[in-house]
């Protein structure tokens, strides 16, 4: 077994811990250098949807804590040690690390680079109060029906978000058209076309995606 370094070993025992908002990183102390490391990285119980892109595959997953040097995040699918993901929070908002540690639906990510998270949140909070703020959406290329009064028809989603789809069509689905949708081999939601121009649109699924079933894309290849 290679040697851990010290950022990914500290960080093994601070994500697992889950502190508190603003609370010092847990763990037995290894001399005044650790405790003044410890002192410095506070972790903030973070609760919020981030799409997570790795080799092959993209999925929304659950942020549970994030400090300047990495985070945690939560889901339900196979996540091994030293695989690299880069993390959206928000359009704008990217960082990248090196997941160190995976255990039951958890793991914990180092950060290539120090953030600022007291700078990030602040960022993230003003652009969710900005008008056209949009959640994370994952781009995907499948093909679903459309089933309006009996009819079912093909579409084509180019995103999916827990509320929302954008999909290409032949243009006959019109703004408000009730639908339900059905994706795969067995989701099915009921939407309404929320907006449409030419062969393009997007739905409001009035009956959200579970958060398991946006985890990874893999899921809908071939679809």
């Amino acid at each position: 077994m290679g040697a851990i370094s010290y950022q990914e070993g500290a960080m093994n025992n601070a994500f697992r811990s889950e502190p508190d908002p603003g609370s010092s990183i847990s763990g037995a102390g290894n001399g005044q250098v650790d405790s003044d490391r410890r002192a410095g990285d506070r972790y903030r119980t973070v609760w919020r949807i981030a799409k997570v892109v790795r080799d092959g595959d993209a999925g929304l997953w659950r942020v549970r804590n994030i400090s300047n040097r990495g985070m945690m995040l939560a889901a339900d699918v196979p996540i091994a040690v030293g695989e690299r993901l880069e993390i959206a929070l928000s359009d704008t908002v990217v960082v990248a690390g090196k997941v160190v540690w995976s255990d039951d639906g958890r793991c914990g990510v180092a950060f290539d680079d120090e953030v600022d998270v007291a700078h990030m949140l602040k960022q993230l909070a003003a652009e969710q109060r900005a008008t056209g703020y949009r959640q994370p959406r994952l781009e995907v290329h499948t093909l679903a029906q459309a089933v309006t009064d009996r009819v079912t028809t093909s579409i084509e989603l180019v995103d999916l978000s827990q509320n929302g789809a954008g999909f290409i069509h032949d243009g006959h689905l019109e703004v408000g058209k009730e639908l339900e949708l059905v994706l795969g081999k067995d989701i099915r939601r009921k939407a309404i076309v929320r907006w449409s121009r030419g062969t393009r649109g997007g739905l409001w699924l009035t009956q959200p995606l579970d958060r398991a079933d946006l985890e990874s894309i893999r899921r809908f290849a071939g679809s």
